[in-house]
């Protein structure tokens, strides 16, 4: 099955690491190593239900891609048209080494 890396995925709350300003400016490298190496994504609460959420770059890009995806009628149209003809067994399969050769 083919998996897209760069596909956004929604994460609970729950599931998400949180601190306040002072706890995250005292622990710093732990939170962005946790960010980058654990993809963690991390809320830091500021008071008054203010806050940021830090994600690593690769999260970040991801989104913006998906972003830019979704706001495209017609490249939507084509992932739902090829998601069919493979549904409908009219794909190719294809060995993803063989693609960058």
């Amino acid at each position: 099955m083919y998996t897209n890396k760069y596909l956004y995925l929604y994460k609970k709350q729950e599931d998400m690491r949180t601190a306040n300003f002072s706890d995250f400016r005292s622990n710093l490298k732990s939170y962005f190593d946790s960010v980058i190496d654990d993809s963690e994504t991390v809320i830091i609460n500021r008071g008054k239900d203010t806050g940021v959420v830090l994600i690593s770059l690769d999260e970040y890009n991801a989104i913006k891609e998906t972003e830019y995806i979704m706001s495209s009628p017609e490249l939507v149209k084509r992932i739902k048209e090829g998601k069919k003809e493979i549904q409908e067994g009219k794909g190719t399969k294809v060995n993803l080494d063989d693609l960058w050769k």
